[in-house]
């Protein structure tokens, strides 16, 4: 059984990432055109893009691969034989099963050293080809730092400098109660704290407010590096498990919203799992029909998968703008699919 599952594992994998690559291709085939890309730059990006497409294609492959070598043995009546002897469906596919859960931690860690950075440099690559460089400079910006005790106010980021331009920070006491205002022409970076520039700090005494000298002990506390006034927006898709962490960690700090991010981090370590569910869903799919294996095999494979991809766009999307939780967006598809495997399993010929 498991040579048979391999055979034909590796070879719809292969037919798989062939025809997202020529998808890919084919998209951005007027750009490089129109660019003039050359040949050796098309294939040096398709060539980094390989292992995103092995990561798409690994769970169709295998539910494939399944559901076509099961179906066969059933066209041939070769499970007659094991059925007869009281070994059930379940018991049967239980290494293919054991196989399955090996696939999805290997998947995981795949995803997270292989797919992760090739996949990285595919985008620049593509983005430099294209000229579509993205500006580090950015603009409007309003930062949170120490739990929302300081808030800053730039009307612009210079990253070659490390320079912000009209700067305003408000600082606050512990129940979040106005304590001062400092305002700066500009701030330059030097080593670990911001340099400002004809800075002027105000606070309410009085019953109005004052203009006084800058205290140092504010001054000690502008410690927010360069890098998170940047226009550095990352795609948590892009990034390892622990660069995605530490982004997240950065956005709950400067309490900007970060649903979508948290979903996408969940689903980092959801979507291995799907490997075990298809191997799952194709047992209970598999022995539909002893005509046409081979059609019937792709046909219910690809719409198993495209109804899971759209389930998990639609519960993203719900998680995107807080309707569920992110751990849900990112794992209800999954535990959905494993109660759709069980049922049918359950109503499997046997």
């Amino acid at each position: 059984m498991l040579k048979k599952f391999f055979g034909i594992f590796l070879g719809s994998l292969m037919f798989f990432v062939l025809i997202l690559m020529l998808t890919d291709l084919f998209i951005n085939l007027w750009n490089y055109i129109s660019k003039n890309v050359g040949a050796v730059q098309v294939g040096r990006i398709m060539l980094y893009y390989i292992p995103k497409t092995v990561s798409f294609s690994v769970p169709i492959a295998v539910l494939f691969a399944t559901a076509y070598m099961l179906s066969d043995f059933y066209a041939k009546n070769e499970l007659l034989a094991i059925f007869a002897s009281g070994i059930s469906l379940l018991k049967f596919t239980v290494p293919l099963l054991f196989v399955a859960v090996g696939m999805s931690v290997a998947l995981f860690f795949f995803e997270d050293k292989v797919v992760v950075p090739t996949y990285s440099v595919k985008n620049k690559l593509q983005n430099q080809a294209l000229s579509k460089e993205k500006s580090l400079n950015n603009d409007k910006i309003v930062i949170m730092s120490e739990g929302g005790n300081i808030i800053y106010k730039a009307d612009y980021f210079d990253n070659r400098l490390e320079r912000l331009y009209t700067l305003y920070v408000l600082f606050r006491n512990e129940d979040k109660s106005f304590s001062s205002l400092l305002y700066a022409e500009s701030a330059l970076w030097s080593e670990d704290h911001w340099e400002l520039s004809d800075a002027v700090e105000y606070k309410f005494t009085d019953g109005g407010f004052k203009s006084i000298p800058v205290e140092r002990e504010l001054m000690e506390r502008l410690s927010e590096p360069p890098e998170i006034f940047r226009n550095n927006t990352v795609s948590v898709e892009e990034v390892s498990t622990r660069e995605a962490r530490e982004y997240i960690e950065h956005l709950e700090k400067a309490g900007l919203p970060c649903g979508e991010e948290k979903s996408v981090y969940y689903k980092k370590f959801s979507f291995p799992f799907v490997v075990f569910i298809v191997v799952f869903l194709a047992v209970g799919l598999s022995g539909k029909t002893r005509k046409n294996v081979l059609i019937i095999s792709l046909a219910l494979s690809i719409g198993a998968v495209v109804l899971f991809y759209v389930t998990q766009m639609i519960t993203m999307l719900m998680a995107k703008f807080g309707t569920i939780p992110p751990m849900a967006g990112a794992w209800f598809p999954v535990l959905m699919f494993t109660v759709l495997s069980v049922i049918l399993l359950k109503y499997a010929k046997t």
